[in-house]
């Protein structure tokens, strides 16, 4: 099937491992799954939901005895990242749906990730506990405060072990920076500077300082009439601190260097790819919005994600892409039916394995396709409750654009636009992925015999 995080050209099969959240048909919407994140070891994952809820899982210890019984994610924290507000100024709700989850280096025992809503943007801190202290000598054990002429000899607090408690506390608030709504964050590889991005303007933030941010790129014409397009992604560069991306809603990708200048209105490389005058169609413009920006592991390449493909930038060459990746090709002609449903404004997202050799991004009819780059091969997986048995091999499915359906093959028609796989993530290291359903969380991974 498709060559993986390992790397080398032999074919991966993908097997179910798990699936996390209600099997209910009637979702609630504030369990939408938004965002979905591995820290940089793997061990973790995280998810964000439009309820403002942060669900991390952790992974169990692999079974050495037992290597086919691969390693399981279990809820490791729960907690509450961000709450509907209000703005009274502009009279204007501000909803608690994180947009994005990204994880800090790990540099002690604790980890730290930012998670972003429309406006604010927090860093938490997770730690563990599992002891606690005991033997106070001014207060009882249950936390009132003992008599002081009671006391008549000196206790020595000790540490006793206690059940393992994982605990969620907000370090940092950066807020009040962004007056249009957050879509991208990014930590630099610094690891103490990050930059979060808007429809307009990206700023670059420290993550000790939360009362002030400095603005990199400000696309906001002195007349708003005059607006042509929107930052719709941003991204820092994995090795160089001073190179940042970001992606338009005309289809441009921008590589700015910030030691050319404090503001970066003046792009040092501009990747697009002319367009071929005979696609050119009302829906054009629309279909050619970037959703996702993403470098790869080395640097040396970048990904995009438009409405019907993926195309992969050597960073050295800006006039077109080194390779493109139809990704939904037969839904070209259904163009007019998703944009009267809406569907045709879908930001799907993208990813990398672990040494660039295959990407993944998402479809409709909770299909998912897996891109390799070095066998020039596709495939298009499905994240089904039909396929949850555990270890079972995932089929790949074909779709049918016109003429006469093969046996396998499902219609073109029969897709179900509501079901949709806007986010996925590779671990870093293994060929386990994450595919984000509705209100559901699939977990793949690769077979072992």
């Amino acid at each position: 099937m498709v060559s993986g995080a390992g790397g080398g050209g032999n074919d991966v099969q993908w097997c179910f491992s798990q699936v996390k959240g209600a099997i209910d048909d009637d979702v609630a919407e504030a369990d939408i799954i938004s965002t979905v994140e591995f820290n940089h070891s793997g061990e973790l994952l995280a998810t964000g939901d439009k309820g403002g809820r942060v669900v991390i899982f952790q992974q169990e210890t692999e079974n050495k005895s037992q290597p086919q019984c691969r390693s399981e994610y279990n809820v490791y924290s729960t907690f509450q990242s961000h709450e509907p507000e209000f703005d009274y100024l502009k009279s204007l709700e501000i909803e608690e749906k994180i947009n994005k989850i990204r994880w800090l280096p790990q540099k002690n025992a604790a980890q730290f990730l930012l998670s972003t809503n429309d406006k604010t943007i927090k860093l938490w801190k997770i730690s563990e506990r599992d002891k606690r202290p005991e033997g106070y000598n001014l207060k009882e054990e249950d936390g009132r405060y003992r008599d002081a002429t009671t006391i008549t000899t000196l206790r020595v607090p000790v540490f006793r072990p206690m059940d393992l408690m994982v605990e969620a506390s907000p370090r940092r608030v950066f807020a009040n920076a962004h007056t249009y709504h957050i879509n991208s964050i990014s930590v630099n590889s610094d690891n103490e500077t990050y930059l979060s991005a808007d429809d307009l303007r990206i700023n670059l933030w420290h993550l000790e300082i939360t009362d002030r941010s400095f603005n990199i790129v400000d696309i906001k014409p002195a007349n708003m009439e005059e607006l042509t397009e929107v930052i719709t992604a941003a991204e820092f560069h994995p090795h160089q601190c001073n190179t940042f991306v970001y992606s338009s809603s005309k289809g441009t990708i921008r590589l700015c260097d910030m030691r050319a200048s404090a503001l970066c209105d003046k792009h040092s490389k501009l990747f697009e790819e002319p367009e071929d005058p005979s696609n050119r169609s009302f829906f054009s413009e629309i279909i050619s919005s970037i959703s996702d920006v993403k470098f790869s592991h080395n640097g040396r390449y970048m990904m995009t994600r438009d409405y019907l493909s993926v195309k992969i930038w050597d960073i050295n060459m800006e006039n077109r892409p080194v390779e493109t990746y139809q990704v939904h090709e037969y839904l070209r002609s259904k163009l007019c039916s998703l944009y009267e449903n809406d569907c045709i404004f879908d930001k799907f997202e993208c990813c990398w394995n672990g040494n660039d050799s295959v990407v993944m991004t998402g479809s409709y009819n909770n299909f998912f396709r897996m891109l390799d780059r070095t066998q020039r091969r596709d495939v298009t997986l499905e994240a089904s409750r039909e396929s949850c048995k555990p270890r079972q091999l995932l089929k790949p499915r074909r779709v049918c654009a016109g003429g006469k359906r093969k046996k396998d093959e499902i219609s073109v028609d029969s897709l179900d636009f509501n079901k949709k796989i806007l986010h996925t993530a590779w671990h870093p290291q293994e060929n386990i992925i994450a595919v984000a359903t509705t209100n559901n969380l699939y977990i793949f991974q690769e077979k072992v015999n």
